[in-house]
Parts: structure tokens; sequence; C-alpha cells
């Protein structure tokens, strides 16, 4: 465990990370969300990280009432990212802690941090895939449960 003490965000972050830009639309940014396994992008303009939206972003210009949403729905489906991204960034850079990355997500309930460099360009990102990674190397193995008889039950099927 003293391992995982001693990780930074450098040390586990998903880099290159996936990007989009302001002028992206929601349909775009849809598309992307259906293809990679992320739950929110950085918004980048000329290098710059400048916001961020998430999946929970993208769904806010849907919340209409039901005689609503048809009618506007081309129009929803071109709003752009500038519009309905999160500008208040939290970010780390590559010498934070990760203790200190996770106490940040889970005090703000944020799923990914992205991380700059000291010029404030983005060069990776810290999700909780990546923090459950490294807990998990941590792990001795001698101490990971072994699954008990009603663990077929609690599988997924299908």
């Amino acid at each position: 465990m003293y391992e995982f003490l001693e990780e930074t965000a450098g040390d586990v972050m998903t880099r290159p990370c996936r990007r989009v830009s302001p002028e992206t639309t929601v349909g775009d940014l849809h598309r992307l969300f259906a293809m990679d396994d992320v739950e929110s992008y950085p918004v980048v303009r000329n290098g710059e990280v400048i916001g961020i939206v998430s999946k929970f972003d993208s769904l806010r210009p849907f919340a209409l009432g039901t005689d609503q949403i048809l009618p506007h729905y081309d129009e929803i489906m071109g709003t752009m990212v500038e519009e309905i991204m999160s500008r208040d960034v939290i970010s780390a850079n590559s010498d934070t802690r990760l203790t200190r990355v996770l106490q940040t997500m889970v005090q703000h309930r944020i799923k990914s941090v992205p991380v700059l460099d000291c010029e404030n360009k983005l060069i990776g990102i810290v999700g909780r895939g990546d923090i459950f990674r490294a807990l998990r190397k941590c792990t001795l193995p001698a101490s990971v449960p072994t699954l008990g008889p009603d663990a077929a039950a609690c599988q997924r099927t299908g």
C-alpha cells in the first residue's frame, strides 16, 4: 500500500488523452462518448484547457418537455460544446500525489482530472479507472478474496 501513497498523477495518467474543441457539436460529442469508455473530455483551444464536458453536460440541453424535444432535436444536436461545458476545470500537474487527486475527485464528485504541464497544456488525464489500477497494483495477490458459491448469481448474463 505504501507504493500507492508514493504514486503521482504522472505515474498513472492516461496519455495521450482524447480532447474536444469548443466547436464540437453535441451530436459529434455523443458519437465520441459512444466510441470511448470515458465520462468526460477536456475542451482545448490553442493547446490550453478551457473547460471540461461530461456525459451529464451533454444531456442537459435535452431536459425539455416532451413537446419541445422533437421540434428542437436538430438544433440541440448542433449545440456547440462551448455552450454546455463546465468552465471551472479542476486539474493537477504530473507531480501531484495520486492520493491528493483522489481526495479532490471525491470532494468535488468528479470522475476525472486533467493533468497539465507547467505551461497549462494538457498532457494526460487521471480517471477513476487509473486510480483503480494503481490501487490494484499495490494489492498483494494473497489478500484478494476468492469468490464464494453465490458469485455466479452476481455475474452479468447475456
